[in-house]
């Protein structure tokens, strides 16, 4: 087995050792998908393919909402990659990559490398579509949001799943690096266009 396949099973071990008691939202299965995407965005875009899959095994290894400290996380992984990649560079890489790919609003800095735009797509493409469905309800349900409450005469602010479409998950299509990513987004947008739809009127007790 070569150096770099023997790395990335390592970091499959290591995310799955991590999230084995996460919630369904931010699981190993989002891990695994976004790795997918990002050997496939990767490929097409003509990126580092190593360096994608690597990043997208670790990325949410630092994430706050699944950790104490988000410094004290990054140094974890920074050791972990100090200790399994022999290439400097390529610690430095996958360390920048993770530390800023990150939403936050959508107002984090332009991703530096072709890598980080292709993994940051690919984490981008999980949050939508009928799988970005079913991870906010599921992240909803964990932190005990309600599915949806209309707004009040006072417009008061909603924390709920349906809110969650319009804070993030109806604003990464355009929010895509990549023509891949971004033709893959167009589809999966108007699929949750269609189910908003589908709900509300539901709610309205209309169908």
């Amino acid at each position: 087995m070569a150096d770099s396949e023997m790395i990335i099973e390592k970091a499959q071990e290591k995310a799955a050792n991590f999230f084995s008691t996460k919630d369904p939202s931010h699981d190993y299965w989002h891990t695994y998908r976004v790795a997918t995407w990002a050997v496939k965005l990767a490929e097409d875009e003509k990126a580092d393919v190593f360096i994608c899959e690597l990043a997208a095994w670790l990325h949410d290894l630092i994430d706050i909402k699944l950790n104490d400290s988000e410094t004290e996380a990054l140094t974890q992984v920074e050791t972990w990659l100090k200790e399994h990649v022999g290439n400097e560079e390529q610690v430095r890489h996958v360390i920048e990559i993770i530390k800023t790919m990150s939403y936050r609003n959508g107002e984090n800095v332009a991703m530096r490398t072709l890598e980080g735009k292709v993994v940051q797509d690919a984490d981008r493409l999980d949050a939508i579509g009928a799988i970005g469905i079913a991870r906010a309800f599921a992240f909803a349900g964990h932190t005990g949001e309600p599915l949806h409450k209309p707004a009040s005469p006072e417009k008061e602010k909603r924390s709920t799943a349906i809110e969650h479409f319009y804070d993030k998950l109806l604003r990464l299509k355009s929010l895509m690096n990549t023509e891949t990513a971004t033709n893959v987004a167009n589809k999966r947008q108007k699929f949750m266009i269609s189910y908003l739809e589908q709900f509300y009127s539901e709610w309205e007790g209309k169908l």
